[in-house]
């Protein structure tokens, strides 16, 4: 019982196991499909621990055994499940054996070794998700070290939604300082109190650049209080932080913006950066949002508005609230299925954020989505395929103006928009996985073969 799993990694090896004892690397390393979720991680990983959460209350403890610690080649973690009754530990044994060899100067050989009773083909896909993170996230930082970006101090807002956490995450595994700015009594050294309507004027000292992503959720029936709130949590705080960090001299501004820019229906047009503003609320709000980076930009800062796609994760956005009606057979097209669906990949928008923070070249509106969009009924029958259902259950138009009124269904679920990433071209981004189906076996770990 158990499995080993190796790959090679085009790193070499003392980064590799450096990546390994950073914070967030448990969290780049967790698939997103599984009901687990990182709560705490390991300050060492010679004699540390790590937990995470799981469905009922349970925890799954990681304990570093001293005993095996041998940087850069080895460290090992024992894993327990411990509960909140009389559950005893030790309920899964567990033994995690992580190896590093030397393959040659550039190459690190990564070799993981699972002494468990738990079935190899249940590992497998946990194994071929955490070497393609790895692989991918070592990579996209090999690129920025090679530009000079090297230690920088980010300052966050927003950094506990999906994107958020998964930025933050793979910001520190490259050795960066992450500031989480807040709006609560802050609880760590890495965070700061941020009142957003009046940020205190040190809030950004010794930042070397901002990423904000702080806004009501647009999910939702588009009701008067409800439209109030994603307005009001974008345009007023992104204006007064764009001025604190001109006042501040930061260097970069990344501000989150959104391709309901372009508004709810296009028809076939092909939207690059240079397209026109479309109609409606949400086209209305993000025209604001972005002009409220303006005091930054007109100061000499360098900003960047990331106007994101249909985000794909299961930990949130619509993927999380269609996977599990497909799964039980639920799921189907969106009206008529015509309308174009243009996504993006959680790790590639993350790629996208983190290439707006190092590329000089990259300023003003950038359209994070994949060079592949698709019409709803592509995407509604890959992810039928990729979780082995059918897609037979169409959800009518009436049915999505009943959830989200009139406005709302026609804004966000039928919305109709061939978004391409025309800036990101011009300067040959890679994206790690441009077509839809790979992004969603690797997101959902459904791998084929």
């Amino acid at each position: 019982m158990g499995i080993e799993y190796s790959s090679v990694i085009d790193c070499p090896r003392s980064e590799v196991f450096a990546w390994h004892a950073r914070p967030g690397a448990l969290t780049r390393l967790a698939p997103p499909w599984q009901p687990v979720s990182p709560r705490l991680e390991a300050g060492s990983l010679s004699d540390g621990h790590a937990i995470l959460g799981l469905p009922g209350g349970l925890r799954w403890v990681a304990r570093h055994d001293p005993r095996a610690y041998d940087p850069p080649h080895r460290f090992v973690d024992t894993v327990g499940v411990n509960g909140i009754g009389s559950l005893p530990a030790g309920l899964l044994p567990w033994r995690h054996t992580h190896e590093f060899e030397v393959v040659d100067r550039t190459h690190t050989r990564v070799v993981d070794r699972i002494d468990a009773p738990v079935p190899a083909t249940l590992l497998r896909p946990m194994f071929i998700y955490r070497h393609r993170q790895l692989a991918d996230d070592l990579a996209a930082h090999s690129r920025a070290l090679r530009e000079g970006f090297v230690s920088k101090t980010i300052a966050v807002t927003g950094a506990s939604g999906s994107v958020g956490s998964a930025l933050t995450a793979f910001l520190t595994t490259g050795g960066h300082r992450v500031l989480r700015l807040v709006r609560r009594v802050p609880r760590a050294s890495d965070e700061r109190r941020w009142e957003p309507g009046a940020p205190a004027p040190d809030l950004l000292d010794g930042v070397d650049a901002v990423v904000h992503l702080a806004g009501a959720s647009i999910a939702g029936r588009f009701t008067a209080a409800h439209k109030r709130a994603i307005a009001d949590t974008r345009i007023g705080p992104t204006h007064a932080l764009a001025e604190l960090a001109a006042r501040s001299a930061v260097p970069v501004f990344v501000s989150a913006s959104a391709i309901g820019y372009y508004g709810s229906d296009r028809g076939e047009q092909m939207l690059s950066e240079d397209a026109s503003r479309g109609d409606g609320f949400l086209a209305d709000v993000v025209d604001a949002w972005e002009a409220a980076t303006t005091p930054a930009a007109e100061s000499g800062v360098r900003v960047v508005r990331v106007r994101t796609g249909i985000a794909q994760s299961p930990r949130g956005g619509t993927l999380r609230l269609l996977r599990p009606l497909f799964t039980v057979g639920l799921g189907g097209r969106i009206g008529d299925g015509r309308q174009w669906v243009s996504w993006i990949g959680i790790d590639d928008l993350v790629d996208v954020y983190h290439r707006a923070l190092w590329d000089v070249e990259l300023s003003g509106p950038i359209n994070a989505v994949a060079p592949q969009p698709v019409r709803n009924t592509v995407y509604t029958t890959i992810l039928a395929e990729v979780l082995r259902r059918p897609a037979l259950v169409p959800v009518p138009d009436f049915g999505l103006a009943l959830v989200l009124g009139r406005e709302g269904a026609r804004e966000m679920a039928s919305a109709n928009q061939r978004v391409v990433p025309a800036r990101l071209t011009q300067v040959d981004h890679r994206f790690r996985t441009g077509a839809l189906e790979p992004t969603l076996r690797h997101l959902l770990g459904r791998y084929s073969g």
